[in-house]
């Protein structure tokens, strides 16, 4: 069987949970790796270089982009934003699964690009929820939370475009059947073509 990681890209609508559902499945289990982003804008007040995002030039970030060495980018208000290919390659190298939290342009980008990514989609149970959680928050306006609906709307036309969605509702079952789908993505076949080919080697030896 194939050691190697597997690439897993997970969206969902804001207030959806992702968050908390990546952390929770980080604490719980050591065989994932989460995939850090390089961005163009400043660290904001307490984050790290390395840990919540690559901050690098404008500059460096084109050069990245003409070398190839990006899985995925795109830009946001003035800033670029991608991911940089060798830390995503050297984490499933050591046998991690490597989770990539971005949006559905980037997540289908990634799949064209590397046909064997799991896509997985995260929603709540009902649209209802979905406004009680970001009301919930108490951090935004009801204008802004309207804003974040009308966008959850949009991003709903290519929910179909992903292999699987999780509701998460209960955030224990749903860090369960993450892990689930993610470690049934080992045993696929075309994750195996080199065990498959040994295997008809050896038989053909016999």
């Amino acid at each position: 069987m194939s050691n190697k990681g597997i690439l897993v890209v997970v969206s969902g609508f804001s207030g959806a949970g992702k968050g908390t559902l990546m952390k929770a499945l980080m604490e719980k289990y050591e065989n994932y790796a989460l995939s850090i982003s390089a961005t163009t804008r400043s660290p904001r007040e307490g984050e790290e270089n390395g840990r919540e995002y690559f901050f690098i030039s404008e500059e460096e970030f084109k050069k990245k982009i003409e070398a190839d060495e990006l899985i995925e980018y795109a830009q946001y208000v003035n800033h670029y934003y991608g991911t940089p290919k060798e830390y995503v390659m050297k984490k499933m190298d050591e046998g991690k699964d490597v989770i990539l939290e971005i949006e559905i342009q980037g997540a289908l980008k990634v799949k064209e690009k590397y046909p064997e990514t799991l896509l997985l989609f995260v929603m709540p149970p009902s649209a209802a929820e979905l406004r009680n959680r970001l009301i919930g928050r108490g951090t935004e306006t009801l204008e802004v939370i309207d804003a974040r609906l009308k966008r959850a709307s949009a991003e709903a036309e290519g929910m179909e475009n992903y292999d699987y969605i999780l509701v998460n509702d209960r955030i224990d079952e749903c860090v369960e059947e993450m892990h689930r789908l993610i470690q049934a993505q080992h045993h696929r076949v075309s994750h195996n073509l080199e065990f498959i080919q040994q295997m008809k080697y050896e038989l053909n030896q016999l």
